[in-house]
């Protein structure tokens, strides 16, 4: 159990902006990960594995790609008691994202809207920061899955998306437990065009080349996610899951932010352009993934994530078809405490 509450943490945080929040949260974790000081937010962790993608998940709850880009926090987010956690996105160069304000709180709401555009520091940064961290060094001792998420730099054209990601992959794949290909941020110019059929095809069928090419050569399958977005229809879920299955991607990930202000309108910040994370999320992802699961069939790997806020929400996320569920804006407003509430939950749940 962690030693300081989060709730006394967080009206000094949400006095800041929200960009210098996070940035101020990730410097104080990248510190203090591997010390004495890491009792502030150490929690055991809740005992629940599963068996999803040749891999077993220590728990089913896990951290959403997005709240560390650069790797640097592993070992401080792995205290907090998650069973996996993904790292990135990360691009093959560095770059600075969008301009800044790019973060903003609809509190009341308890939702996010960013535009950040996958600001990183690059592909090798990102590697040494992985390498450099002891979740990794321990590789399974370390009782925790790692997942590395990859997507392509802004000023790739679209249709040289494929190269970016090929880079990124080839670079990952020694380091991670699953990949995750990211083709559903709103934040970078085009890139949402990869989810339609033809670039999908396109997309995935380099990727499964790839990754044969990359079995070989590091003896070992590595697990390849696709990051979907909740603004889909029934019909574009079902081409999405047929492709997924025709390039024997190893399971799917929904969802990412949304576009749709339906749920926020006339709130402070609801007409700022990006995506919006949080509670009102919850139930678009939710359909998406009850959707898949009704195409995909019994036994095919979703990660659900979207709007978890209690340990009810991530039930739900179970209930509508997901394996396991991964949180990121919930961490902001509930804490860590928000990571064994889930995993307790799901896991009385069955």
């Amino acid at each position: 159990m962690s030693l300081l509450p989060y709730a006394l943490a967080r009206p000094f945080l949400f006095g800041l902006d929200p960009e210098t929040a996070h940035e101020l949260t990730m410097a104080s974790l990248a510190r203090t990960q591997g010390t004495p000081l890491s009792l502030a937010y150490l929690s055991s962790r809740v005992s629940d594995p599963i068996e999803l993608a040749g891999l077993t998940f220590p728990n089913r709850v896990g951290l959403a790609a997005g709240l560390d880009k650069n790797a640097r926090c592993i070992d401080g987010l792995a205290a907090m008691g998650f069973g996996f956690v993904e790292v990135g996105t990360v691009t093959p160069k560095a770059q600075p994202g969008n301009p800044k304000p790019r973060m903003f709180r609809l509190t009341e709401a308890n939702a996010l809207i960013n535009r950040l555009g996958f600001n990183n520091e690059g592909l090798d940064a990102f590697l040494a920061n992985v390498q450099r961290s002891s979740v990794r060094k321990q590789g399974a001792k370390s009782n925790l899955l790692l997942g590395l998420n990859i997507g392509k730099n802004a000023a790739t054209p679209i249709e040289n998306a494929v190269d970016d990601y090929l880079i990124c992959l080839d670079g990952v794949y020694p380091h991670a437990d699953y990949v995750t290909v990211n083709i559903s941020s709103p934040n970078t110019k085009n890139l949402r065009a990869l989810q339609s059929d033809e670039a999908l095809d396109a997309l995935l069928g380099r990727i499964a080349e790839r990754r044969e090419t990359l079995a070989a050569q590091h003896g070992k399958r590595v697990p390849i996610f696709v990051k979907i977005a909740p603004d889909l229809d029934e019909a574009q879920v079902d081409v999405i899951a047929a492709t997924l299955k025709r390039h024997a991607m190893d399971g799917v990930v929904a969802t990412n932010t949304t576009l749709s202000r339906d749920a926020v309108k006339g709130m402070r910040h609801a007409d700022e352009t990006g995506g919006l994370s949080g509670a009102p999320v919850l139930e678009a992802s939710n359909r998406v993934i009850g959707q898949l699961r009704a195409a995909l069939g019994k036994g095919f790997p979703i990660i659900g994530v979207g709007g978890i806020l209690s340990g009810a929400d991530a039930v739900s996320k179970i209930k509508a078809g997901a394996d396991v569920v991964q949180i990121y804006t919930g961490l902001i407003y509930k804490g860590p405490e928000l990571v064994t509430q889930a995993a307790q939950a799901i896991k009385k749940s069955r």
